[in-house]
This record gives C-alpha cells, sequence and structure tokens, in this order.
C-alpha cells in the first residue's frame, strides 16, 4: 500500500514498538501523529522523524482518561481532516498475583491497555465510516489468547482486546475500514522495565526486536485478516492450547510458576 501523505496516529508512540512503528511509517512517507503521556520523548522522536520530510504533531494524552481522548481526536480530525490508520498500541503490564496486586493496579492495566483502545476507536470510527477507508491496528499480545500466571490484569486486557476487535471486524464488513490485531509474543521493550518483574527473566531466545512488530503493524494497516502473530509460528502454540487444553494447560502452567516461583511463595 502507498502511504504517501497519509494520516497515521499511534498511541504508546514515546518508545518500543510505538516508536518504531512511527519510524517504519515515516519511511514510507506517511503523516505520523505521536500520541503519548511523555511530551518530552514525543518531541524528540519527532525531531528524529523530520529527516523523513513528512509531517508530524506530537499530542500529549493519557488514553486511560475518556475526556482526554475525547478531546484529543476533536483537535486531530479538525488539524488534518481526515486519519487512514489508527494503531492502538499504548499499554504497560504489571508482574505480580492476583492475591498481592493492588486493585488500583489491576484497573489501571485495564484502563490503559483496554478502555484506552476504546476509547480511541470509538473517537476516530466515526470519521473513518464517514470516509469509509482506513484501517485500525490493536497491539495486542500472545497474553491474549494464552492466560499468564503473574499477569492475570494484562491477559485480561488483552483478552477483551482481543473479542472487541473480532466482533469489530464483523461489524465494520463492507464498510470499507478494517480492523487487525498484532499479537507478538516477548519483545524487548521498556516493558519488562517495571519494577515488579524484579530479577525475573526479560527476554528469551525467541524474544523480539520492536522493529520486527513495527514491520507487522505496517503491514497489518492494510491487511484483510482479523490477526496477525509475530512471529507466525507461535500460532501453533496458540492452536493447540486452544485445541488442547488438557495437554497444554498444565505445561504452560508449569512454566510460568517455575519461572516466578519467588512472587507465589
Amino acid at each position: 500500500m502507498d502511504y504517501t501523505g497519509k494520516v497515521i496516529v499511534i498511541t504508546g508512540a514515546s518508545s518500543g514498538i510505538g516508536e518504531q512503528s512511527a519510524e517504519e511509517f515515516a519511511k514510507l512517507h506517511a503523516n505520523v501523529i505521536l500520541v503519548s503521556r511523555n511530551e518530552v520523548q514525543l518531541q524528540k522522536i519527532a525531531a528524529r522523524l523530520s529527516k523523513y520530510q513528512i509531517k508530524t504533531f506530537v499530542y500529549a494524552c493519557d488514553v486511560s482518561d475518556k475526556d482526554q481522548v475525547d478531546k484529543m481526536g476533536k483537535i486531530i480530525i479538525e488539524k488534518f481532516d481526515t486519519i487512514d490508520v489508527l494503531v492502538n498500541n499504548a499499554g504497560f503490564g504489571i508482574c505480580n498475583t492476583v492475591e498481592k496486586t493492588t486493585i488500583g493496579e489491576l484497573e489501571s492495566q485495564m484502563s490503559t491497555n483496554f478502555l484506552g483502545m476504546m476509547y480511541c476507536t470509538k473517537i476516530f470510527l466515526p470519521q473513518l465510516l464517514k470516509q469509509r477507508s482506513g484501517h485500525i491496528v490493536n497491539v495486542a499480545s500472545v497474553a491474549g489468547s494464552i492466560g499468564i500466571p503473574g499477569m492475570a490484569a494484562y491477559c485480561a486486557s488483552k483478552f477483551a482486546m482481543l473479542g472487541f476487535s473480532e466482533s469489530l471486524f464483523h461489524e465494520l464488513k463492507g464498510t470499507g475500514v478494517g480492523v487487525t490485531v498484532v499479537s507478538p509474543i516477548m519483545v524487548r521493550t521498556n516493558f519488562f522495565k517495571h519494577e515488579s518483574f524484579g530479577t525475573m527473566p526479560r527476554y528469551s531466545a525467541t524474544s523480539l526486536d520492536p522493529k520486527t512488530v513495527a514491520n507487522a503493524v505496517v503491514r497489518a494497516a492494510s491487511s484483510p485478516r482479523l490477526e496477525i502473530v509475530v512471529p507466525q509460528f507461535v500460532r501453533i502454540a496458540i492452536w493447540m492450547k486452544q485445541t488442547f487444553p488438557y495437554l497444554i494447560n498444565p505445561i504452560v502452567g508449569g512454566i510460568f510458576r517455575k519461572s516466578m516461583k519467588p512472587k507465589l511463595d
């Protein structure tokens, strides 16, 4: 797809997958709108992207706050008249058992990861439907298909994102607007720098570079598919878990419980 002059809105754009996705779209001559709570970091990224001779726009917004999202959406549509791709990428995780996780920590993950995606989708969807074109890309996780001990709220938010996206996918048939979920396995980003992960292993041999996932986000922005799993071979593990849960669940649970044994004790 030719992204020249297209308007791309990316949430969680101040680091990791969001930052790299902004650069990959900029390389394709798209105009990029950078959204996150960290305006200082967004300005640095916008300055770096200027070498691609595109338009950038920085907007500081906490996507878990529906009033902030409402204001953000109205300002962006008024300024650009259109939006071609919305990348709902903002999200974070806290690693702990449900027993030891506070209600506030549980709610904050759901508010940012799921409700933030829903608020952004709601504010931009009318414009996409009006122009009968565009795409919504929701960055989820393999944790949206496999429950991981110690990550209950994060998994719940991504399970919810996948279900919401599947329903919306069917609703949008024939409208010219698409929705695709990108579900990566472990990615080398700031995600694991949260203090709750402690000394747990941060990455594995299968962990991904953010650029790999960002390239999948770019592909997703013009894909007819509901979900793109990164790397693709992990889809086999998801299929096995869904098809043979009585075999796979004990194995998955055992592996993750062993890795986070100090938190379970």
